[in-house]
């Protein structure tokens, strides 16, 4: 019988007991959207599953996405892999959600540590309900109608930069526009209110002045990196995240350097665009 260990944090648990091998019966399934919705993030241990048990598994919460820029696994165009070593530094650095470029940004991703460093390498993350509900009355409600752009460009900037970068990524560049999405958003599982921007893909305040926008937008991502907001899960072989990519942002520590890390992340469809 699978069971759960909260974080001592603002969000997190670890489920025991369980092994992902095994297909989901309908009260595990549900079991585990619970647990997602509620604690934002969960853990696996001692996972060694198979890249088709991974996809598997991630089916049973909703269609299964591919990411424009990523390599994946061979005959897995779902599994994505992550993979940092001294001539593939990491470029992710910002505290993030997944691909809110996207009008209907994903609702979870399930990462698999595969590779891991001796030493570093964590994963940290951040409730965003948890910050929403820390702001002042006054701030909430001035925030409340507010609406944001977000932008693959701007996100990815880094990659865009480098030789050729435009040209590799130009199909990802049309495909993916800016988009909009509200400041303050609903969580549709358990009704929680959050600050939904981040740093690396939010460009802009809509209809607030560059400066104005600007201030704002700082103010919140410093806000909600809070570490008393935080979980940090320190990553062994064959233990999994699976983030609720609605409600936390999150972000690798990348003090492994020049060891290797080699992650792979399915990540999962919403249905519905953020309200």
């Amino acid at each position: 019988m699978a069971k759960i260990i909260k974080e001592e944090s603002a969000l997190g648990a670890t489920i025991q007991e369980i092994d992902l091998k095994n297909p989901l019966d309908n009260d595990l399934k549900n079991f585990i959207i619970k647990a997602l919705a509620e604690n934002e993030v969960i853990f696996f241990r001692d996972q060694d599953i198979s890249p088709e048990q991974h996809r598997a598994f991630a089916s049973n919460f909703g269609k299964l996405q591919n990411h424009p820029v990523y390599p994946t696994v061979s005959d897995f165009p779902e599994i994505t892999i992550l993979e940092n070593n001294e001539k593939n530094p990491s470029k992710i650095e910002k505290w993030h959600t997944d691909m809110t470029f996207k009008k209907i940004p994903p609702l979870g991703s399930i990462l698999l540590g595969k590779v891991i460093p001796e030493k570093g390498g964590d994963t940290l993350f951040a409730s965003l309900s948890a910050a929403y509900n820390d702001l002042s009355n006054d701030m909430k409600t001035s925030l409340e109608s507010l609406t944001a752009i977000h932008s693959f460009e701007h996100g990815f900037k880094e990659s865009l930069s480098e030789p050729y970068g435009r040209e590799k990524l130009a199909q990802a560049l049309i495909d993916n526009p800016p988009v909009e999405h509200p400041v303050i958003r609903t969580h549709p599982f358990t009704g929680r209110k959050l600050i939904y921007v981040n740093s690396l893909f939010t460009l802009k305040i809509k209809n607030l002045a560059d400066e104005e926008s600007e201030e704002l937008l700082q103010f919140l991502f410093n806000h909600i990196k809070q570490k008393r907001f935080q979980c940090r899960f320190s990553w062994e072989v064959n233990s999994i995240a699976f983030w609720d990519n609605r409600s936390v942002i999150h972000k690798p520590d990348n003090n492994y350097w020049p060891q290797v890390r080699r992650m792979e992340r399915i990540t999962i469809e919403d249905k519905e665009r953020p309200s």
